[in-house]
């Protein structure tokens, strides 16, 4: 029993992976101090590749199905090792499997605002986010730059890399769109695939396929999102000055009265919606003296035109009695009167 066990331990007959879980792109098959016969059968499943590593040089690489191992299933390696046309048994040498099926799933955001250059804004500085899917595509090129001699390479140490290729990509792919900023929201697809046809080749450096990506959303940092806010309110109101101004005065009242109930400066508050209301004023006559041709002409002569006063017939009476008192107490003459009745009675003409 114990010769029998001996035996197994130093030679190997069947090479296999069957994977245990989720997010392993690379395995080593544990050799240790053993070695493989010839005729040992491979089993390389569906979404597998098996490649044969000799001293560090990247040999056979199979695909899926069953091989018997021989000097015909393994040219490279018989090359390498020598082997004219008899193969040694038993030999030595790394296998190593990779996962081919696809990761799906892998997350991308914008830790920080990128800043991009906009045909609208000039420079913008916005957020963005989405996922993406992606699979190993040549598991030699990937054995070479990537996973090396380690035991196992997982999605979460090649995540790292991926993120930043698509961070790294992301100002020249919305420049290659021609999608100005304000239309990145409604063309997000356009936008991907736009990001998509700079990273395929960044990522087939490294043996990496991508499959899929996607952009969930594209936004500003709060403090430029209140200033595209006011661009779009404007835009609302048709760029008419006058409006918007009576627009932002309103948003405003809520906010003064809240100052007001908490204890705040009212008078401070009073003076700054005050000098606001009148800002804007003074700002909505500028802007339309500037849209209008005619707009300075009119001014001029509406400067011109003397001023109308509107009289209450109410309070021409109510004088009319006090002089009539006054002229009865001998204050006033008769002339002063009639004088004084006539200018009042021209009022209401």
């Amino acid at each position: 029993m114990a010769l029998m066990d001996f035996i197994k331990k130093q030679f190997i007959d069947i090479i296999q992976w069957t994977e245990s879980g989720d997010g392993t792109l690379a395995w080593r098959f544990p050799m240790a101090e053993m070695e493989i016969q010839n005729g040992a059968s491979l089993t390389v499943r569906e979404s597998q590749v098996a490649v044969f590593v000799n001293e560090g040089q990247v040999a056979d690489v199979f695909g899926p199905g069953m091989y018997k191992l021989s000097t015909q299933t393994l040219p490279v390696l018989t090359y390498l090792k020598n082997w004219d046309k008899l193969f040694e048994s038993p030999f030595k040498s790394d296998v190593y499997f990779f996962s081919t099926r696809q990761q799906v799933d892998q997350k991308w955001g914008t830790p920080q605002p990128i800043t991009i250059r906009d045909k609208d804004f000039g420079a913008v500085r916005l957020r963005a986010f989405g996922n993406y899917s992606f699979r190993i595509g040549d598991a030699k090129l990937f054995h070479t730059e990537i996973s090396g001699t380690r035991d196992t390479y997982t999605v979460a140490d090649l995540d790292g890399q991926l993120r930043g290729l698509v961070l790294q990509n992301i100002s020249n792919a919305i420049a290659s769109s021609g999608v100005p900023f304000l239309d990145l929201a409604a063309n997000q697809i356009q936008f991907a695939q736009a990001l998509a046809a700079q990273l395929v080749p960044e990522f087939a450096k490294i043996g990496i396929k991508l499959e899929n990506i996607t952009v969930q959303n594209v936004s500003l940092p709060e403090e430029l999102q209140k200033i595209l806010d006011q661009k779009i309110g404007m835009g609302m109101v048709g760029n008419d000055m006058g409006k918007f101004m009576q627009y932002q005065t309103a948003q405003a009242i809520p906010k003064f009265a809240e100052g007001a109930a908490n204890g705040g400066g009212i008078a401070g508050d009073a003076m700054g919606l005050g000098a606001g209301v009148a800002l804007g004023q003074v700002l909505a006559q500028n802007l339309a003296q500037g849209l209008s041709p005619n707009a300075a002409a009119q001014a001029a002569a509406t400067q011109q035109q003397p001023a109308v006063a509107v009289v209450n017939p109410n309070d021409v009476m109510t004088t009319l009695e006090k002089l009539g008192e006054l002229k009865t107490k001998g204050i006033l003459t008769q002339e002063e009167f009639d004088a004084k009745k006539v200018e009042l009675l021209k009022k209401l003409v």
